[in-house]
């Protein structure tokens, strides 16, 4: 019988005694809608090959998991001086030791939390929320934020989120890889991000690799997204890559005309009144202002034609379920007939049909 290998823990004393050979990282959060940093999340950083995870396991296990908490912390928190105008910083931190006397005087070391998102990281469920909840009220009273990682991975997650109010909430990458190609994780973060808006909370999605998962969540909405794509740890605040940038700003735009009625537009031919007889349907018909006043349409069960008047005018980044609903609601005698699209000088851009409008709904 083989043995089982055991795996062997760094040993944080000498870091503690020598605390320069912690260093922090700090890798961008951004801002879907202008393409931007928002904010910077701390990562600390410790000599050799092993991971934080397993530095932080080795503390814990000799019973100072405050005490390196502690020193990522100070480590962190020195840094805010240069920390770029409008933005953020994010510091991770175990619940469970939100009150003990090492996090608190690190958190005491500088004047004010302002700008800093003190960002609850325990995976296990918390026993005692109301402290919790006393504590978090003090930092928020010192201007420090409050976010909760992995929103979504758990009940006890969940229990935290409607206890802490937080203002920003991490999305749990388990429900981040691989989004665009799941519709139950989409379902899910929609889930969480509806829930974070009711209690004006930003969610952030972490862990995003691919341009497939962003897209995915540029039609979401997501207000907040980090991961490897936009920008990996570094020393400093480095800004975002202009190719980032671009290609966030290119996802979003992608994502609102999918979200709009432009991608359904269908070409339609305009006729001014009088002039329009023996023309093959379906065309506008325009008044001597060029407003359009009139629909020549066919009706697909008889093919014969038909005219109806313009029950329903929407401009190009109307919303497709919205349009949907307006025009189900019109009388029953046009319900069905196709809707225009005008830019906002009146031009007509095309029709929209209404099938055509249910089945990107349902998609949707």
């Amino acid at each position: 019988m083989l043995d089982t290998p055991t795996i062997s823990l760094p040993d944080c004393r000498p870091l503690l005694a020598d605390p320069d050979d912690l260093t922090v990282v700090f890798q961008p959060i951004v801002d879907l809608a202008s393409a931007t940093i928002a904010g910077y999340e701390a990562l600390a950083r410790f000599p050799g090959t092993a991971s934080p995870d397993v530095w932080f396991a080795a503390a814990a296990d000799a019973g100072l998991r405050a005490e390196l908490e502690a020193l990522a912390v100070i480590r962190a928190l020195s840094a805010l001086p240069d920390l770029p105008a409008n933005t953020f910083m994010t510091i991770n931190v175990s619940p469970h030791l939100l009150g003990s006397p090492p996090i608190v005087a690190a958190l005491a070391s500088v004047p004010t939390l302002r700008r800093v998102v003190i960002e609850l990281t325990e995976h296990s469920p918390v026993d005692d929320l109301a402290t919790l909840r006393e504590q978090t009220a003090a930092l928020r009273g010192r201007g420090a934020l409050i976010a909760i990682d992995d929103a979504g991975s758990g009940w006890s997650g969940l229990q935290q989120l409607a206890e802490l109010r937080p203002q920003l909430v991490k999305l749990d990458r388990s429900l981040v890889a691989g989004i665009d190609n799941d519709p139950v994780k989409v379902a899910l973060a929609e889930m969480v991000g509806a829930f974070s808006s009711r209690i004006d909370a930003w969610l952030l999605a972490e862990g995003i690799e691919t341009v497939a998962e962003l897209a995915a969540f540029a039609r979401l909405g997501v207000p907040l997204v980090q991961g490897w794509l936009l920008g990996r740890p570094g020393p400093g605040f480095a800004p975002l890559a202009p190719a980032v940038a671009d290609l966030v700003r290119g996802q979003v735009a992608r994502a609102q005309l999918a979200e709009s009625v432009a991608s359904l537009l269908r070409p339609v031919r305009q006729h001014e009144q009088g002039a329009d007889e023996g023309s093959p349907a379906p065309y506008v018909v325009l008044d001597r202002t060029d407003v359009p006043v009139e629909l020549v349409l066919t009706d697909p069960r008889t093919g014969q034609g038909y005219r109806a008047p313009v029950s329903l005018r929407v401009p190009p980044s109307a919303g497709v379920t919205e349009t949907l609903q307006r025009a189900l609601t019109r009388p029953p005698a046009h319900r069905f007939d196709p809707v225009l699209c005008t830019a906002r000088n009146g031009e007509v851009l095309g029709l929209l049909r209404v099938e055509d409008l249910a089945s990107a709904a349902t998609h949707d």
